[in-house]
């Protein structure tokens, strides 16, 4: 009899963490970073000039990282560069202005001068966080601009990226790449087929490459966050729309729980409040469940989106979401 209470305990236990938790159990069960794994390491950062991107900056110089950033804007890097504080100066961080749709001879040039840097150490670490923001459409709408965008910015960039990076990681039996994805690379996205794409086609190509050299010191760990709440607002999973009844993971918390998943060497992680946890888990251990799940809720997200309402709600399983 105190057996099966205790048992009951700790189930409900196990429940209430689960319906908390905002990662997925492996995740959370590291608890911290491992500051000796990127203490003076050179990491490289695309996408660091907002968002994810610039609190990941501004996380791992605090744990004494030598930073290179990268995207777009060079003048939201210099800012960013100059609200760094860490074991290194702002004025020890390397900027490279890149736009990852410029085409492989732009690449290779700058994967040569981020080798260079700190005096031709190489790259330790590359995290892959510059994404394409995408408006909501649905999978047939989409037009052949976006459609290129996003794949350019989202696939061929980061791909053709570390074709290019990995040959020196290789000569020197180490390298760490860590991808910011989504969960829109593992479960059915509905009003995003195409971004949702993108990510699935990232985390093939990553996961292959992962297998094909672990063996050669090579590591690679793929970020699922869900709906993040960025330091202005705004979603980074949405098109740039507030919507202020959704649960979202701040952006801080995102980057705490990315530096984690690399520095113990997670192959993947899942970073999300509930539902989008609990959907995670079904699609990946009851696809039949989870498939039934998303194609029941398509047609209301596809509404709730279009009344810029909550695109996560439990609401969604039982009619369309009013706008908020």
């Amino acid at each position: 009899m105190i057996f099966i209470f205790l048992s009951l305990l700790l189930l409900v236990a196990l429940l209430i963490k689960f319906l908390t938790s905002d990662g997925d159990f492996t995740l959370l069960s590291k608890r911290h970073a491992k500051r000796e794994e990127i203490e003076d390491k050179v990491v490289w950062i695309t996408g660091a000039s907002r968002g994810i991107g610039e609190v990941l900056a501004k996380q791992l110089a605090s744990l004494g990282a030598k930073l290179i950033l990268s995207s777009r804007n060079e003048a939201e890097l210099e800012r960013v560069k100059n609200q760094l504080t860490g074991k290194h100066a702002p004025g020890e961080v390397k900027i490279i202005p890149l736009d990852l749709a410029s085409g492989e001879d732009f690449l290779k040039e700058a994967v040569e001068k981020a080798e260079s840097f700190f005096s031709g150490a190489g790259v330790d670490y590359m995290i892959h966080n510059a994404a394409y923001e995408r408006p909501k459409s649905t999978a047939l709408d989409v037009n052949e601009e976006s459609l290129k965008a996003t794949f350019n910015i989202n696939v061929l960039g980061p791909i053709s990226l570390t074709r290019l990076l990995a040959p020196f990681m290789l000569s020197r039996g180490r390298g760490h790449f860590v991808v910011m994805s989504s969960v829109a690379g593992k479960t059915p996205t509905p009003g995003q087929a195409i971004y949702s794409a993108s990510k699935f086609a990232l985390n093939g190509y990553f996961h292959s490459l992962r297998s094909e050299l672990c063996q050669k010191g090579i590591k690679v760990t793929i970020v699922c966050p869900g709906p993040i709440e960025t330091s202005n607002g705004f979603g980074s999973t949405s098109s740039g729309k507030k919507f202020t009844s959704e649960r979202r993971v701040s952006s801080e918390r995102c980057a705490e729980l990315t530096i984690i998943a690399a520095t113990h060497g997670l192959k993947e992680a899942w970073i999300s409040n509930q539902p989008v946890l609990a959907v995670l888990y079904l699609v990946q251990y009851m696809p039949t469940v989870g498939y039934w799940l998303m194609d029941k809720i398509g047609g209301n997200r596809l509404a709730a989106a279009a009344q810029k309402g909550n695109t996560y709600s439990l609401s969604l399983l039982f009619g369309k979401k009013k706008a908020t």
